[in-house]
């Protein structure tokens, strides 16, 4: 009997067999068989799968940073209103750039010796003198406490770190850098700028984000010394300690369980960034892989740590000491 067509179109379909009845490969696979059967890889992390909620919660969590920095980069780029008798009485007799003096119309305080004072030292620097109602005052201090007078501080114009290097490239001395690591007590930033001005360093570097900026506080506490030492910002410390490491500098932490002590460091006489590190966390794991060798300062067994600025300081001293022997 002749075979069926119909059932010889499915044999043809189905696959050849081999004279051993054997079944072969039907034409034209490509492999796709053997493909499907592979497996697909390890399963991404729930917050790189779409739509799943850990991958909302991370895009959540992103835009919410994002939008504090864009705040905070805002805040940063707007003038800062220094409020309170004594502080700005402080600030302008330690001569802090200012813009305008705010005087409460009609306050009692305005009898206060020490707001008398602020409006001579602002009138003797050509300061406008600004007289604002009550509510209006409270309104533009957010409700602090302002006790009638206030002190308009520009925002701080901040170097680039590479304007450090070129700074000591023209005083014809080895470079000597400060990068302060995450240091967010304004007056722990202002004692290092003026450590460092007193101890002939050619500038100090503050990162970005997480990190006090020169606020009227950090200017005050220096004592005149922001107003000659360059104070730089980088958007990635650990980058630009990098970045001074290629230019030669020897980067130098700071900590209690540094490998070294200070005395025992013999390079200060060369070309060094001196890092320190912040209030209580001390140097953070990116800044302190990069640094070439990480010092300790001997204290009392009693003693828990140095302030950071008091550290920066005895660092600063050793230094210098080391650059005129």
């Amino acid at each position: 009997m002749g075979a069926d067509p119909l059932m010889a179109g499915n044999s043809q379909r189905r696959g050849r067999t081999s004279g051993a009845g054997k079944k072969t490969a039907t034409a034209g696979t490509g492999g796709k068989n053997r493909r499907s059967l592979a497996g697909r890889g390890a399963t991404p992390p729930a917050e790189m799968r779409k739509g799943h909620p850990a991958q909302r919660k991370a895009q959540a969590d992103a835009r919410r940073r994002a939008e504090r920095d864009r705040g905070r980069q805002r805040a940063e780029e707007a003038p800062e209103l220094l409020l309170g008798r004594n502080p700005v009485v402080e600030a302008l007799r330690a001569e802090i750039p200012a813009t305008a003096l705010y005087v409460v119309t009609g306050d009692s305080t305005r009898t206060d010796e020490r707001v008398a004072e602020a409006v001579q030292l602002a009138g003797d620097r050509g300061l406008p003198l600004l007289e604002v109602g009550k509510a209006e005052f409270d309104r533009m201090s957010n409700g602090a406490l302002h006790q009638g007078i206030g002190l308009q501080v520009p925002p701080y114009d901040y170097a680039h770190p590479d304007d450090l290097l070129d700074l000591a490239r023209d005083s014809g001395r080895p470079p000597l850098v400060v990068a302060m690591d995450g240091v967010t007590d304004p007056r722990n930033l202002g004692a290092v700028v003026r450590s460092a001005a007193a101890f002939a360093a050619h500038g100090v570097v503050v990162p970005q984000r997480r990190a006090v900026g020169m606020t009227a506080s950090a200017w005050r506490t220096s004592a005149g010394a922001a107003a000659r030492l360059p104070v730089a910002r980088a958007v990635n410390l650990a980058r630009a300690l990098a970045s001074y490491q290629d230019a030669g500098l020897q980067t130098v932490g700071l900590a209690g369980d540094g490998d070294t002590d200070l005395h025992d460091y013999d390079g200060f006489a060369d070309p060094v960034a001196l890092v320190v590190g912040a209030e209580g966390t001390g140097l953070s794991r990116l800044v302190r892989e990069r640094c070439d060798v990480v010092l300790r300062i001997p204290i009392a067994r009693d003693t828990e740590s140095l302030n950071v600025s008091v550290a920066a300081g005895i660092a600063l001293y050793a230094a210098a000491a080391a650059r005129r022997g």
